[in-house]
């Protein structure tokens, strides 16, 4: 008896698995099919609702109504689904759904993987909202192009940027698509153009060798002569073509004469100077050697070679201060007054309403010292009868420092800056490590403080290009230096930037003393690097026209024009040091009291600085001036012509605010580092970031303790009108060993210059001047005449044999 086997129930029927698998294809091609006969009715109600106009649009709500009549050609389905698509959704750009529903069903139907599909649908979705809203746009008297939805989302955009805002958009998502979707980009433009140009060309040099009869079937040809000839003919087949030309493929080819028709027929490519004869003549073809061809270019070889040349690898190791150096202060933070504020708006609109003065709308936006109230008035109150009402509002708000600006520049509202009552300070920690400075792309980036609505304020003083700060005593203007000056040491290597100090006092930027061998720029006669003496102070200055100078022609042998595009050439090793090129870091001069240098030496000091500003920018050096009196004779026309850029503490008087900002408002301002800056025509208020004294230590203490340079960046030589600065008793025995070299070269080009020293011989400045100093001591050239070239006192190399053989025979 045959033993039964009982079926595990968990285990599955292939027969089971098999039926399933064909049902779910059954439904799946029943499923494409309806796609693609919905396909074809979207398309024949679409291509109606053209055709039939908006006959059928007062029918689309009677569709259960048998007695109406519709003209679509698919009856009332066709007249609604027109009209839900056309009419009342995206306008033509629905015909993209009569696609995706063709190429979903022929995907089911053709059992193909409809996740394919997925990029399809995204970007045809794309186009039918962009199409929409662009044919909503243009197309306002059509309303069929874009449909309801594209002419609201249109209006929709517009109420919020505008039409032009608009215009941009559509564009911007145009080029979207063509970008992501057709894979339009530059490159494929210009093969495209290209491939177009070759084949045009192909086709006229096709032309013209047919016209010529230059081009022929050689087999023919062949074919041909062996048919004229007595001898036995060969079949084409029996030929091959190579390299070497035509040769016969059959054994017996040496007893067939096809020496005429291989010569006639084929020539061999030339490979060398080759003579072909034919009878009593000889045809010599000669092919020139090609010459050397460079596969790269020096710069570039020696970029792969060795990279980029690197400004920092001198110090390589040198760490940037750490946040933490700076202190972290416990209140910090804007506290809201919820009872100050409504205090204060309540005054502000009845002291408005007693001038019969009403208001639409009133917003407070809360800073860390300063409150703006911003107000709407209502309709045909004139603005200056508010400013007229500044003095009236202080004192209705019992405040110090009410500031009316009338209206705000960019928007349509008058504001009103009302003091806090408990002011927040601004800790330089808070702007150091916010994101917006930390990440700002800029040249010499600065972080001044905090704006009223609470946003660091970050600006580039390479943009500015210099900067002006005034302001009265005690007012926070040391503590802006220090923060601008803090700024750039967060951001700046050593390599990058110098800094040239002034300190008249002789107390405020002493602590960077520290950093000299870092950071710091001075002569090459002075012991230190922070500036005090008035002299020096002008010798300075002189030595930086002179900087200026040599860079400004270094920059036009390099052919740019500016700094950054010089220095990029240097770093990509396209200068060549041997010809006096070098990197170039920023120089930054810091006067901290400009008014006491104007009191002692006036013009001395006035017209380098003038020059300075001038002309300083391309090559990278920027002046900051800092003064406590800004009155007109301390700050000239000259001088606040070149400083767009200013900076104003709290001043005494409308006349002081008026000489720093050409406005008055810095005499309203709260002290204790509220500030206004200017650049061009717009004020912005900030409170300046405050670091204290203990702070600037630790940063100094941090950057002097690693290793720095052998010593600070040494400016050119500057000799004065009395060579007061050069000792120019020189012994004979201590002259230059290219003294004689320098002598025969400033002789023969009777020019006496420094310059002209450093590109015949190589030399640096300093060098280069010492030299010239050695040449004037021995009265070869004469003496320093400001910007003229000195005088040279020999006419001709004989004579200058003869003034070394005499000074010779004098020793």
């Amino acid at each position: 008896m045959a033993k039964t086997v009982k079926k595990d129930p968990k285990e599955k029927d292939p027969q089971s698995d098999i039926k399933i698998l064909k049902t779910k294809k059954q439904y799946r091609m029943l499923f494409g099919f309806l796609l693609v006969l919905l396909s074809i009715a979207f398309l024949v109600s679409f291509i109606s609702f053209f055709v039939s106009g908006q006959a059928d649009q007062s029918a689309v709500d009677s569709i259960t109504d048998r007695s109406v009549a519709v003209e679509n050609w698919l009856g009332k389905f066709g007249a609604y689904v027109a009209d839900l698509f056309i009419y009342r959704g995206f306008g033509v750009a629905s015909f993209l759904f009569v696609k995706l529903c063709f190429l979903s069903g022929a995907f089911l139907l053709l059992d193909l993987p409809i996740r394919k599909l997925k990029n399809t649908w995204f970007w045809d979705l794309f186009a039918i909202i962009v199409l929409s809203i662009t044919f909503g746009f243009f197309a306002t008297t059509i309303p069929e192009l874009g449909g309801t939805i594209g002419y609201e989302l249109n209006q929709f955009i517009q109420d919020y940027i505008g039409k032009i805002g608009t215009l941009l958009g559509i564009v911007f998502a145009i080029v979207i698509y063509l970008i992501f979707k057709i894979k339009i980009s530059p490159d494929a433009i210009k093969t495209f153009f290209e491939k177009k140009h070759a084949a045009i060309k192909d086709d006229l040099n096709g032309l013209t060798s047919t016209e010529s009869g230059a081009d022929y079937n050689l087999e023919e040809f062949a074919v041909k002569e062996a048919e004229e000839l007595e001898e036995p003919t060969l079949k084409p087949s029996q030929f091959e073509i190579n390299k070497e030309g035509l040769k016969p493929t059959i054994e017996n080819a040496s007893e067939i004469n096809l020496e005429p028709t291989i010569k006639m027929a084929v020539t061999p490519p030339i490979q060398e100077p080759q003579t072909i004869t034919t009878h009593d003549e000889a045809f010599v073809i000669e092919k020139a050697a090609d010459e050397d061809v460079v596969e790269e270019n020096l710069a570039a070889k020696l970029v792969a070679d060795f990279g980029e040349f690197d400004p920092t690898l001198e110090l390589s190791n040198y760490k940037f201060p750490t946040i933490d150096l700076l202190k972290e202060y416990t209140s910090v933070g804007i506290t809201i007054n919820q009872e100050e504020l409504e205090e204060n708006k309540n005054r502000i609109v009845e002291t408005l309403k007693n001038y019969k003065i009403d208001i639409a709308q009133i917003k407070a936006t809360v800073g860390p010292s300063v409150t703006l109230y911003e107000i709407v008035p209502e309709a045909g109150i004139r603005i200056s009868k508010i400013k007229s009402l500044e003095d009236d509002i202080a004192l209705s708000l019992a405040a110090l420092g009410i500031r009316i600006i009338a209206p705000i520049p960019g928007k349509g509202t008058i504001g009103i800056e009302v003091p806090n009552k408990n002011p927040t300070m601004v800790p330089m920690k808070t702007v150091i490590s916010s994101a917006k400075f930390q990440e700002a792309e800029m040249e010499l980036p600065i972080a001044l403080g905090k704006t009223i609505s609470n946003e660091t304020f970050v600006v580039d003083l390479a943009k500015m290009p210099h900067l002006l700060m005034a302001g009265a005593t005690g007012q926070g203007k040391s503590v802006g230096l220090n923060a601008v000056l803090t700024s750039l040491l967060y951001k700046k290597h050593p390599a990058e930037v110098k800094f040239v100090l002034v300190d008249p006092k002789k107390v405020e930027l002493t602590l960077f003393n520290k950093i000299e061998r870092h950071y710091l720029a001075k002569l090459p006669d002075n012991s230190d690097a922070i500036i005090t003496d008035n002299t020096k102070v002008i010798h300075t200055l002189n030595s930086l026209c002179i900087e200026m100078d040599n860079r400004y022609s270094l920059l036009k042998d390099a052919m740019v024009r500016n700094i950054k595009e010089y220095n990029d050439k240097f770093k990509a090793r396209k200068l060549n040091p041997e010809n006096g090129h070098r990197f170039l870091p920023y120089i930054i001069l810091v006067v901290d009291e400009f008014a006491d240098l104007i009191m002692t030496a006036g013009k001395e000091v006035e017209t380098p600085i003038a020059r300075l500003a001038q002309l300083a920018r391309a090559i990278g050096i920027h002046l900051i001036i800092a003064t406590q009196r800004p009155s007109v004779n301390v700050i000239t026309g000259i001088i606040k012509a070149n400083f767009p850029a200013r900076i104003a503490f709290r001043v005494t008087s409308k006349i002081d605010s008026r000489t720093i900002l050409d406005t008055q408002g810095a005499d309203q301002l709260i002290g204790r580092g509220d500030l206004l800056y200017s650049n061009g025509n717009d004020l912005v208020r900030v409170q300046c970031a405050f670091v204290d004294t203990p702070e600037v230590e630790r940063i100094v203490d941090y950057i002097g303790s690693q290793k720095g340079y052998a010593s600070a960046y040494l400016l050119p030589e500057y000799v004065g009108e009395e060579g007061s600065s050069v000792n120019l008793e020189f012994d004979i025995s201590e002259r230059d060993n290219l003294f004689r070299e320098a002598a025969e070269i400033i002789v023969t080009a009777q020019q006496g210059s420094a310059s002209l020293l450093q590109r015949k011989l190589k030399l640096g400045y300093n060098r280069a001047g010492r030299l010239i100093d050695q040449l004037e001591a021995a009265g070869i050239v004469g003496q320093f005449e400001g910007s003229k070239a000195r005088s040279v006192n020999i006419t001709d190399l004989a004579s200058l044999d003869e003034f070394f053989n005499n000074e010779q025979n004098n020793d």
